[in-house]
């Protein structure tokens, strides 16, 4: 797997500047009519400036019902694309375009074209986080929101028989079959990041907190081990609960008091303790931390929106092909 270069290092941010950039940035998006859109994984004052913040889906969402001219994407490379490939006749923005992700480098284009062959007739689903070129050779995507609803959703519209490809995410297909208890075809892929929250991080975890709940992203090393402990009566049922992202902002939202381990990367508590600042959020694992995601820094996010550079534009005819799979993957929901 070749993973993106990770490019120098921005010399960190003085407290005191931050406010000043963040005010630079939101003039310069009104100026410039730009609609800033934020992963849940990106820095605090990134997810703070941004128009909208969440999870791929959401962000999928507002990217297709963008009224403002230009879009900037803070996020990783296949986010802009997937933005780029809703909205062509916009201009799509990235704030550092090496900001890649391991788990989209995990399958190509060629190699999906080789796994159709060696099956052929059956549907490929394929989770967002993959290149436009990879879409474009794939029948629906899905998220982590949606995965298993995607492809129960197949079996109802083509039958129990249907075979189904899924990639490139090996977690989030076990977590699929299980909670679907079917058998897919699962591409061995991962994200390097949630790949090493693993079980012994949630014994560990269970062991210093016990009684709190648990938010497993379906990505992560240990999602399988924790339903496993849930079967076995090892885990309260009613304590676990294995969300996207988006979903672990709903959880946030519904909850007054007490604790909760997050299993995701560790950008995601910025927006939960904002949404329960009362509920003690910590995470399972502390070194859970993307750098890719982090690369967007606001010099960067400034420079992109006053200069207009950092421009990401899927080919037209991948475009085209690329739209169908995602188009079915918001429509599901």
């Amino acid at each position: 797997m070749n993973l993106p270069m990770l490019g120098a290092i921005d010399a960190p941010l003085m407290l005191e500047n931050i406010p000043a950039l963040q005010e630079e940035v939101r003039a310069l998006a009104a100026e410039r009519d730009a609609v800033i859109l934020a992963h849940n994984y990106q820095l605090p004052e990134i997810q703070d400036v941004a128009h909208f913040v969440g999870d791929s889906l959401g962000l999928s969402r507002q990217a297709a019902k963008a009224e403002a001219e230009l879009i900037v994407f803070c996020g990783v490379h296949f986010m802009a694309e997937t933005a780029s490939v809703l909205c062509p006749e916009k201009r799509v923005l990235i704030p550092d375009l090496d900001a890649g992700c391991s788990l989209a480098d995990s399958i190509t284009a060629e190699q999906l074209r080789a796994w159709k062959a060696a099956h052929p007739g059956a549907i490929v689903v394929m989770y967002v986080n993959t290149s436009a070129e990879v879409k474009a050779e794939t029948d629906y995507c899905c998220t982590s929101a949606n995965a298993a609803a995607v492809v129960e959703h197949i079996f109802c519209e083509h039958g129990e028989d249907a075979e189904i490809l899924f990639g490139p995410d090996m977690f989030l297909g076990a977590y699929v079959e299980k909670t679907l208890g079917r058998r897919l075809h699962v591409w061995d892929g991962e994200c390097h990041v949630h790949a090493g929250i693993r079980p012994d991080d949630i014994s560990a975890v269970r062991a210093a907190h016990p009684g709190a709940d648990f938010l497993i992203h379906p990505e992560c090393g240990c999602s399988t081990s924790v339903m496993e402990y849930v079967a076995a009566s090892d885990i309260d049922a009613e304590g676990v609960h294995m969300l996207s992202t988006g979903g672990m902002l709903d959880y946030a939202r519904d909850r007054k008091a007490g604790t909760a381990v997050v299993a995701t990367e560790i950008g995601m508590l910025h927006p939960l303790r904002q949404a329960a600042p009362q509920v003690d959020f910590i995470a399972a694992n502390e070194a859970a931390h993307c750098r890719f995601m982090k690369m967007i820094t606001l010099p960067k996010l400034r420079d992109a929106l006053r200069d207009r550079v950092y421009e990401v534009k899927v080919p037209p005819a991948i475009a085209e092909r690329a739209r169908v799979p995602i188009e079915r993957m918001v429509a599901i929901g």
